[in-house]
């Protein structure tokens, strides 16, 4: 019984944190129809920039708990204007050409962040674990958790909720929506296509970073980071359905109780359980659990 729970609630401790990584992904790829590689240079990111801002904070003895708040307030506006920037500067001039051409621009991205991340904080792992200890230990059911692992649980569900509810009951997020099933209709209508394509890249780049915030307490944040990553988010947003939000929910859930019950029942099976997963779905229903139809760019 103990090991069936540990098996749950570890697996939802994975799921939260790669639900937000693969949010920001399937959302890009639903506005603009980019399959982001450099998404995983961004959870990189930040988490060096999370481990930055905690070490400062601890440095002028800043309460824990604010130095939590200030962390992912620094991660998620610094990622945004990079993000918006990289949109404007760079992913903009490509759009119409082939998808193949922004794939390898993305990929070049991703490259330029891994020495990136080298060049200014170095090869050596960096640990910043101060908000790890904020939320104490919990015993649930006999069992002994590290509270701000269990806290990540909630956290990511209201991230999920918020994107949700902003996507289908704001007039901005209709506004996005109406981009995502047909772009060229709602630019007759008025809609400013490229506003909605920068602020929708610069959104998703933000999620990515704040996963990569979040996780950086738990982990020592070295290089590599990048690599497991997109791996894992790539193999959710194709289960769960490229540019779905439920979908990336299902799927987060699907990948992480399989490499929890893999870690404690099977550990060399790990990596093979995910492509199990997401070759077992691709044979059954190819379009993901929960396609949605994506923009057609102008």
């Amino acid at each position: 019984m103990n090991t069936f729970l540990t098996v749950i609630l570890d697996g939802l401790i994975q799921a939260s944190w790669l639900f937000v990584v693969a949010l920001g992904l399937t959302l890009v790829f639903g506005v603009l129809k980019i399959l982001n590689i450099a998404h995983g240079g961004f959870y990189a990111l930040g988490a060096y920039l999370a481990a930055t801002a905690v070490t400062m904070a601890a440095a002028h003895q800043v309460p824990p708990g604010i130095g939590f708040v200030l962390m992912l307030v620094s991660v998620a506006a610094i990622a945004a204007a990079i993000g918006l920037l990289m949109e404007r500067g760079l992913i903009k001039l490509f759009y119409g050409r082939d998808e193949v051409v922004l794939l390898l621009v993305t990929y070049a991205v991703f490259l330029i962040f891994e020495d990136a991340t080298k060049l200014i904080w170095g090869v050596n792992p960096i640990y910043a674990n101060q908000p790890y200890e904020l939320f104490g230990n919990v015993e649930f059911a006999g069992l002994f958790y590290v509270g701000y692992d269990l806290m990540l649980i909630p956290l990511s569900a209201a991230i999920g909720f918020a994107v949700w509810f902003g996507l289908n009951r704001t007039t901005t997020g209709k506004i996005v929506t109406a981009v995502i099933h047909n772009a060229e209709m709602s630019a007759s209508m008025g809609v400013k296509i490229n506003r909605v394509y920068a602020l929708a890249f610069a959104f998703g780049v933000m999620l990515a970073a704040l996963a990569g915030g979040l996780t950086a307490p738990k982990i020592s944040v070295q290089p590599g980071l990048s690599s497991e990553i997109i791996i894992l988010s790539f193999a959710i947003v194709v289960i769960g359905g490229l540019g779905s939000v439920e979908g990336a929910a299902v799927g987060a859930i699907l990948v992480g109780m399989a490499r929890a019950a893999s870690v404690h029942l099977l550990p060399q099976a790990e990596l093979f359980m995910i492509y199990l997963i997401m070759a077992a779905v691709l044979m059954f229903r190819p379009e993901g659990l929960f396609r949605r139809e994506t923009a057609r760019r102008i």
